[in-house]
């Protein structure tokens, strides 16, 4: 493919999975009879039919060689799959991307030619004759779009196939996607028969299982319409009440089972509550039991919604468990006080109760201490005197959700004896024990230190992403599968992709594809998962990585591996865009050559002029002696101009000009620039023309004057003999003047206008060399205009001359003429 039409990655050419993929191997006889009948007709050595899914080709039927799969990049099926038409290579060995040794195929010899077509997705649209319809395929590259694949036939040969095979191939094509239609019809249908079969068995096997599960469970469980009437009643209700299923169905819960008159309006209550969609509990009443005695039974009542959305409960579900024996155990450890105090004592948290108004009633010594008082200090307080404001809140909702929910969980700031604060970890709980006023016992654990080390890893996190995200080389890491796991923000910028996008993806597959010059990247070569691979940090100078929009950048990167407990878990990888770098180095070692020359060249002929004169070999001579004189002066001045040049344009890239900006007639700054050069354009032969109306800018005078002046020079040193500089200026915009400044010169080529500008750069290189010149004025004289708000450009025409044309802001602009 060439250059302006790149291959797309196999990421990019993958899409949904072929129809071929879900064809069971034991079911492909028929396209097997296919494939041998293309291959013989058309003298083929090798054919299949294969679909690409990721990275890979898959043959679903072979012939003349035996593989699973290959990769897509590799084969010419990959081309024929994008372009979506038939592929016709005659002779791979000179085809662009297979020479010179032809197309690989899995376990096979090279092949010297190729033809394949792209399976189309429906077997619709068809012409009357099957030739014509083979022949309409050749003609229009759109008629087969979203291909399900590729019949395929290859030669070790070249010139096996030629066009006259595509329609034949073309009709075999059509009946691989029909009989492939029909065993996905066929395999479909018994899908579905079983999957019907499975269902029917499925459902049968729940509604079993439902019910052994129901009767079987110790919990119990009542099923109850939207009044608390009983509709099912499990064995274990039975077992527990005492009454049989048939003894209470249909009749209230309430008035059946719970033996506390009082809460017959409370419960029904909340059963209203859950018939309104509302899950309710738990809760615990006393209910009657078999032999008479009242049984303590928490319960939870959840609403069983209708088979339409939205629609409103139909039952309810009362999932309920015995506590008695557990109740009775909280009772006896509460009512024993040696019991109480051995394990409350003993304990290291925080156990304590307070009323339900928060006063507290109890407290074990690890509490009080740990919070620099003592257990007398704290008996009898407000539980919120030891709390900060924010802890207040919370217990103060601790008070509110306890007595309705029974239990309530938070970390709550407590403050020290000291003023130092502490966050404690609060189970809260509702106990109610017969013949004792309710109160709330609470459990609580210091988790002061590991917040503060959660804090402390939360920030180191944080200050990993941000130092990630500061960094202006990109970063990225890589799984021990080659995808990626996590990319800075420089990275993305920088492969001009979305961090979000990459994470996943293959790395090779999606930056390091293809060699710098357009050629395939193997994975088998790749620096970074031969690195992977071995467990090694690898540096790599001189490479590319890829773009999202298939451009390449040079790079510099590092790849090292990252160690688990001493085991590879992926690696990571740093890398730098050196583009400008190489730029700069470029520039560095141009700036070395032409200073040197530039120096090098006038102190030369200044040594020889001084030499001659010192020597006093010319003392006869005066007229040569003078000739020496001026040769010095003049190399001195270009001495001076050099280093003149280089100063004024490092200093204004680094810090600007100091403008002083007024407005002038252009008319004065041709002249003034003209006279200086006067002498030179006499003795070059040159005259000026001006044409410069009653125009004014507003700009240094003394600045522009040096552009001006610098043109006007070049204009003379490029100008042959009896020719004309004109000098012209002109409204440019209604806020801007251009001044033109044209010669009859040699002119510049098309190919160099684009560099003249830049520092040291010369339309031909002789010209130092001939002509003089440090390369710096047009460089220079840019910085000048840019910093007046102005631009710069050349037009020019080999053989005809050059026209250098700039904008200054317009005088009538100024602060000044305002």
């Amino acid at each position: 493919m060439s250059a302006s039409s790149p291959i797309p990655t196999p990421e990019q050419n993958a899409g949904p999975v072929s129809p071929l993929a879900r064809i069971d191997r034991a079911e492909i006889t028929p396209l097997e009879e296919i494939l041998h009948l293309a291959a013989v007709l058309s003298g083929a050595d090798f054919a299949y039919i294969a679909w690409q899914q990721g990275p890979a080709l898959h043959f679903r039927a072979t012939w003349g060689f035996l593989a699973e799969q290959q990769a897509a990049l590799s084969t010419a099926c990959f081309r024929t799959l994008h372009q979506q038409k038939p592929l016709l290579i005659a002779n791979a060995a000179e085809h662009e991307r297979f020479a010179p040794r032809g197309i690989p195929l899995e376990n096979t010899a090279w092949c010297g030619s190729y033809l394949g077509i792209p399976l189309p997705a429906s077997a619709h649209d068809r012409a009357a004759s099957p030739l014509a319809a083979a022949e309409s395929l050749a003609d229009d590259p759109s008629l087969v779009s979203n291909p399900i694949g590729t019949l395929a036939l290859l030669a070790i040969e070249s010139d096996r196939f030629s066009a006259h095979h595509i329609p034949l191939l073309t009709i075999l094509g059509r009946q691989v996607t029909a009989q492939t239609e029909l065993l996905l019809q066929s395999a479909t249908r018994q899908q579905l028969v079983h999957a019907r079969q499975r269902l029917e068995r499925a459902l049968a096997m729940e509604r079993g299982f439902l019910a052994t599960a129901l009767e079987s469970t110790p919990a119990l469980v009542v099923v109850l319409d939207c009044a608390g009437r009983v509709l099912r009643w499990n064995r274990a209700c039975e077992l527990l009440t005492g009454m049989l299923f048939d003894e209470v169905v249909g009749k209230p819960l309430v008035e059946s089972v719970m033996t506390e008159r009082e809460a017959f309006g409370w419960t029904m209550a909340k059963i209203a509550e859950a018939a309104n969609g509302q899950m309710v509990g738990p809760y615990e009443n006393y209910w009657r039991s078999f032999d008479g005695m009242s049984r303590r039974i928490q319960w939870t009542l959840r609403p069983l919604p209708g088979s339409a959305a939205g629609e409103k409960p139909q039952f309810l579900l009362l999932a309920a468990q015995d506590i008695t024996a557990q109740r009775n155990a909280e009772l006896a450890l509460l009512s024993t006080e040696t019991r109480y105090r051995h394990v409350v004592e003993s304990s290291l948290s925080y156990i304590f109760t307070t009323t339900l108004d928060g006063r507290i009633n109890s407290l074990n010594t690890i509490t009080a201490s740990s919070l620099g008082y003592s257990v007398e200090e704290m008996t009898g307080k407000q539980l919120a005197e030891y709390l900060t404001e924010q802890g207040r809140a919370l217990f103060s909702e601790c008070l509110r959700t306890v007595p309705e929910s029974g239990e309530f969980r938070s970390v709550i700031p407590m403050r020290r004896k000291d003023g130092t604060t502490r966050r404690i970890e609060f189970s809260s709980r509702r106990m109610d024990i017969p013949g004792v006023p309710s109160f709330i016992l609470t459990h609580g654990l210091d988790v002061t230190d590991q917040l503060v080390a959660e804090g402390e890893l939360n920030l180191v996190r944080r200050q990993q992403q941000l130092i990630l995200a500061a960094v202006d080389d990109g970063i990225f890491g890589m799984d021990l599968e080659g995808r990626f796991t996590f990319v800075n923000s420089a990275a993305a910028r920088m492969l001009g992709f979305s961090a979000d996008h990459l994470i996943g993806k293959y790395t090779h597959e999606t930056i390091h594809h293809h060699h710098a010059d357009g050629s395939i990247h193997s994975p088998s070569n790749c620096a970074i998962l031969k690195a992977l691979e071995r467990g090694e940090a690898v540096r790599i100078r001189d490479d590319v990585f890829w773009r999202a929009d298939n451009t390449s950048f040079p790079v510099e990167y590092a790849a090292n591996p990252i160690l688990d407990d001493g085991k590879i878990s992926g690696m990571v990888v740093s890398f730098q865009d050196v583009a400008e770098q190489r730029r700069l180095d470029r520039m560095k070692d141009e700036f070395i050559s032409t200073v040197s020359h530039e120096l090098r060249t006038p102190l030369t002929s200044l040594r020889a002029s001084l030499g001659l004169i010192a020597s006093g070999s010319l003392e006869k001579r005066p007229e040569k002696q003078k000739q020496m004189i001026e040769v010095a002066l003049a190399n001195s001045d270009r001495l001076i101009r050099l280093v003149n040049d280089i100063l004024d344009f490092d200093a204004g890239e680094r810090e600007g000009m100091a403008l002083d900006r007024k407005v002038i007639p252009a008319i004065d700054l041709l002249r003034r620039a003209s006279d200086i050069a006067h002498s030179e354009a006499i003795h070059a032969g040159i005259a000026f023309r001006f044409d410069a109306p009653a125009y004014t800018v507003y700009a240094d005078e003394e600045r522009v004057l040096q552009v001006v002046t610098e043109l006007i020079h070049n204009a003379i040193k490029f100008s042959p003999e009896h020719t004309v500089i004109r000098l012209s200026a002109e409204q440019f915009t209604s806020d801007q003047v251009k001044i033109t400044i044209a010669d009859q010169g040699r002119g510049i080529p098309e190919d160099k206008l684009e560099f003249i500008f830049e520092r040291f750069r010369q339309g031909d290189a002789s010209d130092s060399r001939d002509l003089g010149g440090t390369g710096m004025g047009l460089a220079l004289c840019r910085q000048i205009i840019r910093q007046h708000g102005g631009r710069i450009w050349v037009d020019s025409e080999v053989g005809k001359g050059s026209s250098f044309q700039f904008t200054l802001p317009a005088g009538s602009t100024s602060p000044t003429a305002s």
